[in-house]
């Protein structure tokens, strides 16, 4: 039989890293603790640190914890259409509908961890970059996939349009954070249409 204490600690791990995520894509890194998250849950502070050990550590696994939720959100289901512009639609349509629908609390949690560590170093401004680095590389790769099966024009840019197609992603969340309303993805999504329109063979 499984031991009590290893399944209490891995539930009390989860529970600790989906109350992480949440505070982090409205509040930053920064925001977390161990002292609050042990507060927040009504956990001891030791038992919280016994699972992590430091802030920076609960940081990077928190990062972890939010690419399995992005990834199950996002990367999976558009992974299982056919690949070319089926799978780059798929790409544009999950990532905006996942934004909208606020899995996170503050938005897409890595647009907003981004913006806080895009000028620092470290072990966390470079998990956070690898994590929101993954996206945009596979958006190009699933472009260059398109233009190889023969779904794009001969000679399109698929570096520029990868650019544009997350760059259209990235405003909608920030504008519609910022702002409220669904009228920010919207106009992102006209917006990829078109562009994948444009560039089609």
């Amino acid at each position: 039989m499984p031991d009590g204490r290893v399944l209490r600690g891995e539930a009390t791990r989860r529970a600790v890293l989906a109350h992480a995520v949440d505070i982090a894509s409205v509040e930053g890194l920064d925001g977390l603790s161990l002292g609050r998250i042990a507060t927040d849950l009504k956990l001891s502070k030791s038992g919280v640190f016994a699972l992590f050990g430091s802030k920076e550590d609960l940081q990077l696994a928190t990062i972890d914890a939010a690419s399995a939720v992005f990834a199950e959100h996002v990367v999976d289901p558009s992974l299982a259409k056919r690949p070319g512009l089926p799978r780059v639609r798929a790409l544009c349509e999950n990532w905006l509908s996942y934004s909208e629908r606020r899995i996170f609390p503050g938005g897409c949690f890595f647009f907003n961890t981004a913006a806080e560590y895009d000028a620092r170093t470290g072990r966390v401004h470079d998990a956070v970059a690898a994590a929101s680095g993954r996206f945009a590389v596979l958006i190009e790769e699933s472009l260059r996939e398109a233009e190889q099966l023969g779904h794009l024009a001969s000679g399109s840019d698929v570096a520029q349009l990868s650019f544009e197609l997350h760059a259209l992603g990235r405003a909608a969340n920030a504008d519609s954070v910022l702002h409220g309303g669904n009228r920010p993805y919207r106009l992102a999504a006209e917006g990829m249409r078109r562009r994948l329109a444009e560039a089609t063979a």
